[in-house]
């Protein structure tokens, strides 16, 4: 994972990597950081125009070191202060936004820049607050971002994000300990799990989705489910589903109203209908395993009733399903609106979207940004709902099973054609799996990039 802090965690970090290892040091690592990504945006570094405006504290610092070695390289470089800026920026080949980073807590109103120019910001566009995304002033709108150190919360959350470009990350060596993070492609290992003492009831998994009426939810479902790891499904429907799609020949129908004890995981709701909540009842009254709830299943009074409130069911809500749950829409900071909510129903929440969010119970965070508009078709939620329940069900904690397997989706989403349904995510997701097990990572590299490592 790649930490995101807080501001104030991110200013204790800063603190304890400094006086262990000296402000010049990290200064001049942070500065060649930012070099290195300004690089990236040139056509040639030779005889290029370059503006970096420099603010009076570390950002400005930072920036200062990257035109020491952009000149070093042979580039034209104007250092302008934050203070005696002119209104517009004319006749460079990039600005360097290094005036406030993650210390801004007063207006910045940024000269404008030709729209052909590249800008790169330090840490976070100047005139953003750190830890809600909102916007002080007028902040420049960023071809990329250079992360330093850790990602903070603007970088998903608030106007921001919708600011800041291209994402990379320079983690310095700054940051060793740390509960909130983004998802990376590197996590992903973890999910080969296979013993030669397994067997079909080693990681069973119950399913209560399908209806007469929507039976191709508990298809996408119970694939999902065993493309995440799910050695076995018992399967209860409300009605006649098997009649209607091609259920996997793995499921095993079952009438009784209980979960089979043997089962490591439960996934409940997708394609039951309004009588969801009551038809479900009975039957998670039973459970005495991690539970994901979804779609019809997302009801507040169920939830409030039968959780354990021990962070092991998981909720997967889009948002108007938040809103459900919650009486009233998202607010502005998303972060903690899934933070509250996982508080108030003792529940891991997987909040669905273009930057999915999921918190436990305590506010642990993660991050998950691998999504693609390719998932924005009916039935991949189902597909979701079911890879967390094998991810679960294959020895996974409930919030690093959903950040996982939201991981996983979206990146089986990048894999799609164009137009393609719900039901071409599983050979993806397969396939995905495969060059885990053979390579030990994946053929693409993450989207997030680390630009320097300290050793």
């Amino acid at each position: 994972m790649i930490p995101i802090l807080s501001s104030s965690a991110m200013r204790e970090a800063d603190a304890k990597a400094s006086q262990s290892r000296g402000v010049d040091a990290l200064v001049s690592l942070a500065g060649t950081a930012v070099a290195l990504c300004a690089q990236r945006l040139l056509d040639r570094c030779y005889g290029a125009r370059v503006a970096v405006i420099a603010g009076p504290g570390l950002n400005g610092r930072d920036g200062r070191v990257a035109a020491r070695r952009l000149r070093a390289r042979g580039a034209h470089v104007n250092v302008l202060e934050w203070d005696h800026l002119p209104q517009a920026l004319l006749g460079y080949d990039l600005v360097i936004d290094a005036a406030f980073g993650l210390g801004c807590s007063r207006p910045f109103i940024a000269p404008t820049v030709e729209h052909t120019t590249p800008v790169l910001a330090v840490d976070l566009p100047s005139g953003v607050d750190a830890d809600s995304g909102t916007c002080l002033g007028s902040p420049m709108l960023a071809t990329a971002t250079v992360a330093l150190g850790a990602l903070k919360p603007a970088n998903f959350i608030g106007p921001s994000a919708e600011l800041e470009g291209e994402l990379f990350f320079a983690g310095l060596g700054i940051v060793a300990d740390f509960a909130d993070g983004l998802m990376d492609d590197r996590d992903l290992s973890t999910l080969i799990n296979l013993k030669r003492t397994d067997n079909k009831w080693g990681y069973a998994v119950q399913a209560l989705v399908g209806s007469s009426l929507m039976p191709g939810a508990a298809e996408l479902v119970l694939r999902g489910a065993l493309a995440g790891g799910a050695s076995m499904i018992r399967l209860e429907s409300l009605g006649e589903v098997a009649t209607q799609v091609a259920l996997p020949p793995e499921a095993v129908h079952v009438t009784d109203p209980t979960v089979d004890p043997r089962c490591r995981a439960v996934v409940a709701g997708p394609g039951l209908g309004v009588q969801a909540p009551t038809w479900l009842r009975e039957r998670l009254a039973s459970a005495h395993c991690p539970v994901v709830l979804d779609a019809d299943g997302l009801d507040r009074a169920l939830i409030d009733d039968l959780s354990p409130r021990d962070g092991s069911w998981v909720l997967t809500p889009h948002e108007g399903e938040f809103a459900r749950l919650t009486g009233g829409p998202l607010g502005a900071n998303r972060l903690e609106d899934v933070r509250a909510l996982a508080a108030a129903t003792g529940c891991v929440v997987l909040l669905k979207g273009p930057t999915t969010i999921i918190a436990s119970p305590s506010g642990t965070t993660r991050v998950v940004t691998s999504g693609t508009p390719a998932l924005a078709t009916a039935g991949s939620g189902d597909v979701l709902a079911g890879l967390i329940a094998g991810t679960i069900a294959r020895g996974h904690a409930p919030l690093e099973a959903a950040a996982l397997a939201a991981h996983l989706h979206g990146r089986a989403g990048t894999r799609l054609a164009p137009y393609s349904g719900a039901s071409d995510l599983i050979p993806k997701v397969r396939d995905l799996l495969i060059e885990l097990e053979q390579f030990g990572r994946l053929r693409n590299s993450p989207r997030t990039t680390t630009i320097v490592r300290c050793r």
